[in-house]
């Protein structure tokens, strides 16, 4: 279950966007629902550029302190969101991906809009959200989408490390809102039982079909002990994972993956699967990463 005892907090990295204070408003929910408190944060890059922070031409407040007031209005909207939550801010100086990732040791989760005042209008997800997602040390939650309070909590699962991870914090967070927990299993054709296999050119799709069953069956081996009263609903598809997640997300509360699944590149730092479910998604996106 959630275990508050440690003292992490719920961080939450703002930049004065519309993104971002949607991602303070998730930020200020979890941290309730979670009995964490809430560490704003503003990485505050214009001192490693050499710039004034005064500028004759500009504003007269500067700009060190027009940061501290992205903070403050960060700080003011996660207080009227959760009034009992416990919120604080700081500017930090350093470039933002830099800065959240410096968090994520001592963090429970960090909490990101999708893109920031400098991404591309073009990126659906902005390069911050995927960098802290593809290195931090603690689950990073994205806010995209359509904030849901109804649907399941949704979680992908392959049988892999990085999805047990994801399953594990899936659970909790389910049990946390008091939702289903929707496990989905997405397989596309049979897979190699070890180095030199060959895939068969004809096989039996009810054969194949029982066997992921079983892939997903073993993946959650266990979970009803630990959560008597989660309510869990299997679902295995044919189908490419990262277009079933996004599937599920249409009417789900939030989508959980892992950082890197079964069959993908070792040296990818966040995997396709999980990649495609931040780009698409239509609800929050958590990213669980194991250990590097």
């Amino acid at each position: 279950m959630v275990n508050s005892s440690d003292g992490q907090a719920v961080v939450v990295g703002v930049d004065g966007s519309e993104p971002a204070l949607r991602a303070v408003r998730l930020a200020a929910t979890e941290a309730t629902r979670r009995q964490r408190p809430l560490r704003v944060i503003h990485g505050f890059i214009w001192p490693l550029l050499h710039v004034p922070l005064t500028i004759p031409s500009g504003p007269p407040a500067g700009l060190r302190e027009q940061a501290e007031q992205i903070v403050a209005a960060a700080v003011a909207e996660a207080e009227t969101t959760a009034p009992g939550v416990r919120v604080t801010g700081e500017t930090i100086d350093g470039e933002a991906t830099a800065v959240l990732l410096g968090e994520t040791a001592a963090a429970a989760m960090i909490v990101l809009g999708d893109r920031g005042l400098g991404g591309f209008s073009a990126l659906v997800v902005g390069s911050v959200a995927i960098q802290v997602a593809s290195y931090a040390d603690c689950p990073v939650l994205v806010a995209r989408g359509a904030p849901r309070t109804e649907g399941p909590v949704v979680v992908g699962v392959d049988g892999s490390q990085s999805s047990i991870l994801a399953l594990g914090f899936a659970a909790d967070t389910a049990a946390a809102r008091g939702a289903e927990l929707l496990a989905v299993h997405a397989y596309r054709h049979p897979t190699s039982t070890g180095p030199g296999d060959m895939q068969p050119l004809v096989y039996d799709e009810a054969q194949l079909h029982g066997e992921e069953e079983r892939v997903l069956a073993e993946s959650l081996a266990g979970l009803a002990d630990r959560y008597p009263e989660l309510h869990v609903t299997r679902q295995a598809v044919r189908a490419r994972p990262g277009k079933a997640l996004t599937e599920a997300s249409r009417t789900a509360q939030l989508v959980v993956v892992g950082g890197q699944g079964r069959g993908e590149f070792t040296g990818l730092l966040l995997g396709s699967v999980s990649q495609s479910v931040l780009h698409h998604a239509d609800c929050p996106v958590a990213v669980v990463r194991g250990p590097r």
